[in-house]
């Protein structure tokens, strides 16, 4: 099966947030070890297992641009020069706090604040590096109309292979998948926010890019490279 591309801000390296967000979902898309998850009260190990099972297959991130499939007579070496070189492009900048929140059914970390400069950053990863990405499969996009999308995202979806993108794109770090249960994500909503206190109290720096890569639908995806701003 082809291999799949995404381009993602992953927490720095030993942060707080990091160290936080790896071991909740139970996995460093880095390394590719498998980590204990925390204890939560009122939920059993399984539970927390199973909610956090669709994040930890993409590995604790926040998305800039969407998984892809490479184009045809793109290769993997040439999109990770480009990424290089794009990366030396970039100025460090911070989101200067993050905030619990519910987004539909499931729960993320998003910016308690518009950050200009990352709405820059992920607008440039999509529009950069289209020659990149293939064409999204009949199955991807039946999979995208099934979630009755606006006329604008019909218009994303159909020009940039993803309909949250650009106008419609919204910064988050998924901590869980569908979680149908009201009352659940209630209660969860609860309990996370000691436990992410010390993650949350510090500003989260973005200073480098990252290449994820999913070997085959069946894999997971691990963090390949970070490619470092300028400064």
């Amino acid at each position: 099966m082809t291999a799949r591309f995404a381009l993602y801000l992953a927490p720095v390296i030993g942060s707080r947030l990091a160290i936080f967000g790896n071991h909740w979902l139970g996995r460093d898309a880095e390394s590719g070890a498998s980590l204990k998850q925390p204890k939560v009260d009122g939920l059993d190990e399984a539970r927390l297992r199973a909610i956090t099972e669709a994040p930890r297959l993409y590995g604790f991130h926040g998305t800039l641009k969407p998984p892809f499939r490479l184009a045809e007579g793109r290769s993997e070496a040439e999109l990770r020069h480009a990424l290089a070189a794009f990366a030396q492009r970039q100025e460090t900048f911070a989101v200067p706090a993050l905030r619990l929140q519910q987004i539909g059914d499931f729960l993320a970390l998003t910016p308690r604040e518009p950050v200009p400069s990352l709405s820059a950053l992920a607008d440039a990863c999509v529009t950069e590096f289209d020659s990149y990405r293939a064409p999204p499969e009949p199955a991807e996009l039946f999979k995208r109309r099934a979630a009755n999308l606006t006329p604008r995202q019909e218009d994303l979806l159909a020009r940039w292979g993803y309909p949250y993108v650009l106008d419609e794109f919204r910064f988050h770090l998924s901590l869980t998948g569908s979680i149908a249960d009201a009352t659940e994500r209630a209660r969860l909503m609860a309990l996370l926010p000691p436990l992410l206190a010390p993650a949350l109290a510090e500003p989260m720096p973005v200073r480098e890019l990252c290449l994820f890569i999913q070997p085959d639908r069946a894999a997971a995806f691990r963090l390949a490279q970070r490619f470092p701003f300028q400064s």
